[in-house]
């Protein structure tokens, strides 16, 4: 079908073409040059602080160094020095330091998880370890140094370093039916872990979860691999309304090598996203119902018997549970992080004999990171002076004595040494990259690490622009968030067109005062205006802000990014005949949600990995802020894309669908669905595919894909 548009001439088309061809040349230099500028922001990676406090290490090339936060001596290499291609994906201490144990390579499996081959590095000496496991993963010591428990096949292994033999602890695992010690496809997902047990204090005991998957619905994922005939890869996904795994918790005895399984209640239509051992060596684990409105943190007494030691309800959701949630400073006291009690997300002290004690924190500001904890004090990360930044705190266990710690005005991402005698800080604004500094446990600088110098001086020459921060109030009175990006050679006499970029998702946060450059910014080196606003649902603004799209997922959050971009258009220097809108993932599903309720306010849309329909997405993401489609089936359909296909004007606006055929993730039968309504609608669309890419366009298109961005804006806004 011909798209239904004023046909240019001839001419018209040539020049066209030829301009296009001139800017698309300069943009991908641009692109290149911004993915220069990227690399030069500098970093200290992989931090791990050693067991006295005084030390830290750093994965560097082949090699672990070991610096002195003090800066007292030089960096030392702790590993022998290995000839050939011997690449190290992570390393981890064991708890007595004698001893370390190396990832050595990296299989993926899923956006957390991969297999990989593991070596013990002790006495100058590096061997491979558990050689019999053909695809080991998730490995780390007892805390007694002797035993490394791994995951394997579905299967729990045992290592004994001091005999050198491998001890089978489950047996019944099984691909695509029971996973033992490790997580299924939705909790590696949703929950971000993968490393599903935990040993005792005593390391005689190693408590483990066991999924049981068989009835969760198979999917099919193909693959091409430029193979003669393709191959289906398939897994268990569960989408939402459908049956979940039935999680069990399990603990193996090592001495008498026997497994018991532990009591997690009646309902097995729940989740258990954490389990773990309290200072003195007894069980605890989180249970979650399947609404995920109802979170208890259950403590396996000695005798047998069980006790809820923390309880939390809402009439909505509560706040993704993690193990963070819950953090012990000794045999009695533990912090919980929640935002229901007071609607801002702050620390409560707990006991498990007394229950709640008192508020560490208040305020209409969030904490949004345990850094330390002790006896004694709390450290913690948290948006006081403004949503848009993070600050370092310390305040007592009874909440008096809170002192800030950092000065400058920004993002600071902190990593604290063993018991907080030192911390390392990364800080940035939407003026400055990185500086990396070791600080003391009061603030005081000990000294600068990085600091980006280079960078800082191209960035003042070349006078690149910076984000400028301001709010948009829309017709509804709801005052949001926002930063914009203007050309350098800014002209208010002149007209821009503007590209929104968002992602929108619940509990996210894109509008924030760091140093940042992507994609848009080669196109704000060329004319764009680039304007990115958090809309309501995004956090860091109190819980009322963020849950007010709980069952409704994609309504209020499409009427705010069409507020940013008639905002846009009634400012003198914008073109309102060039506004385009850009997001990947749930900011692609909000892109195309924009593009066919827009009523051609958008001259273009371009949606990544967007999902469609939320009934094609997973159940803990989209249960928990949609409920399930068996008692809301309006909040799933109402506001899918596929169901309002017909409503895109194709005569003003230009769409494109992105998406790798290998997402695991937001699966590629969205686009596919989407697709097909529109070729119902009979509308016009653009499409870009990548075989056998993932849902971060890995493993070989990321740059592939943003250049495609750029070159699509330039012709087409």
């Amino acid at each position: 079908m011909k798209r239904k548009k004023n046909i240019p001439t001839l001419k018209k088309l040539l020049t066209i073409a030829a301009l296009g061809l001139t800017a698309t040349a300069a943009y991908t230099q641009s692109y290149d040059e911004i993915l220069r500028l990227r690399g030069m922001n500098e970093t200290v990676q992989g931090i791990r602080s050693m067991a006295d406090g005084e030390h830290y290490t750093v994965l560097e090339g082949s090699n672990v160094r070991r610096y002195d936060y003090a800066g007292r001596e030089e960096g030392r290499a702790l590993l022998p020095v290995v000839s050939g291609d011997f690449r190290i994906h992570d390393y981890l201490f064991s708890p007595d330091e004698q001893s370390m144990l190396l990832s050595v390579g990296a299989t993926p499996i899923y956006r957390h998880s991969y297999t990989t081959s593991y070596f013990l590095a002790a006495e100058g000496s590096m061997l491979p370890v558990m050689r019999q496991l053909k695809a080991p993963r998730d490995a780390s010591f007892s805390p007694d140094s002797r035993w490394i428990a791994a995951s394997n096949e579905n299967d729990l292994y045992l290592y004994d370093t001091r005999s050198k033999e491998l001890r089978r602890v489950t047996s019944d695992g099984k691909w695509n039916e029971i996973i033992n010690g490790t997580t299924d496809w939705v909790y590696e997902e949703e929950f971000g872990f993968t490393k599903a047990y935990a040993f005792s204090p005593d390391s005689r005991r190693i408590a483990y979860l066991r999924f049981d998957e068989s009835r969760v619905p198979l999917f099919e994922m193909m693959r091409f691999d430029g193979a003669l005939y393709n191959k289906a890869y398939t897994f268990k996904y569960p989408k939402a309304g459908d049956a979940n795994s039935e999680v069990q918790l399990w603990v193996y005895d090592i001495d008498a090598d026997r497994s018991t399984r532990i009591d997690t209640g009646a309902d097995t239509d729940q989740y258990i996203p954490h389990l773990d051992w309290t200072p003195d060596g007894r069980l605890y684990f989180f249970r979650l119902n399947r609404h995920q409105n109802r979170f208890e943190a259950v403590l396996c007494e000695a005798d047998g018997s069980q006790r809820v030691i923390y309880a939390e309800t809402s009439p909505r959701y509560v706040e993704r549970v993690s193990a963070p949630t819950l953090t012990f400073i000794d045999r009695d006291r533990f912090i919980v992080r929640e935002e229901t009690t007071s609607g801002w997300m702050h620390l409560y002290m707990h006991s498990l004999d007394k229950g709640r004690l008192h508020p560490v924190t208040q305020g209409e500001w969030e904490v949004t990171e345990i850094v330390s904890a002790t006896p004694e004090r709390i450290c913690y990360l948290s948006t006081e002076t403004s949503p848009l930044r993070r600050d370092l705190y310390t305040v007592r266990c009874n909440g008096k004595g809170k002192k800030r710690l950092t000065g400058g005005d920004g993002y600071y991402a902190i990593a604290p040494s063993r018991g907080m005698k030192y911390y390392i800080s990364t800080f940035s604004n939407a003026t400055t990259p990185n500086r990396v500094e070791v600080c003391t446990a009061d603030g005081r600088t000990v000294r600068t690490l990085r600091t980006s110098e280079a960078l800082r001086a191209e960035l003042e020459a070349t006078q690149r622009p910076a984000k400028e921060f301001l709010t948009i109030t829309t017709e509804r009175g709801d005052v949001l968030n926002a930063w914009m990006l203007r050309p350098r050679d800014f002209d208010p006499a002149r007209k821009y067109p503007v590209l929104l970029t968002q992602y929108s998702g619940p509990g996210s946060q894109q509008v924030a005062d760091r140093w940042s450059l992507d994609w848009e910014n080669a196109l704000c080196d060329a004319g764009y205006i680039i304007l990115c606003t958090d809309g309501r649902g995004t956090g860091l603004r109190g819980e009322a802000f963020k849950k007010c799209t709980y069952r409704n997922l994609g309504a209020l959050e499409v009427e705010d990014q069409l507020s940013a971009a008639r905002y846009a258009a009634s400012l003198p220097y914008v073109d309102e005949a060039r506004i385009g809108i850009y997001g990947w993932s749930f900011g692609g599903f909000m892109a195309l949600s924009c593009a066919l309720k827009g009523e051609g306010l958008f001259r273009m849309a371009i949606a990544v990995a967007p999902v469609t329909s939320w009934r094609y997405y997973d159940t803990i993401y989209t249960e928990v802020y949609n409920g399930l489609p068996q008692e809301n089936p309006a909040g799933y359909d109402d506001n899918s894309p596929i169901s309002f296909a017909e409503r895109l004007d194709d005569t003003k606006t230009r769409l494109l669908i992105v998406h790798g055929t290998a997402d695991d993730n937001v699966h590629f039968q969205n686009a596919m669905e989407m697709t097909r309504a529109l070729n119902r609608a009979q509308k016009q669309y653009d499409m870009m595919v990548y075989p056998d890419q993932n849902h971060s366009m890995q493993p070989d298109d990321m740059r592939n894909v943003r250049q495609k961005l750029v070159e699509y804006t330039i012709e087409h806004l």
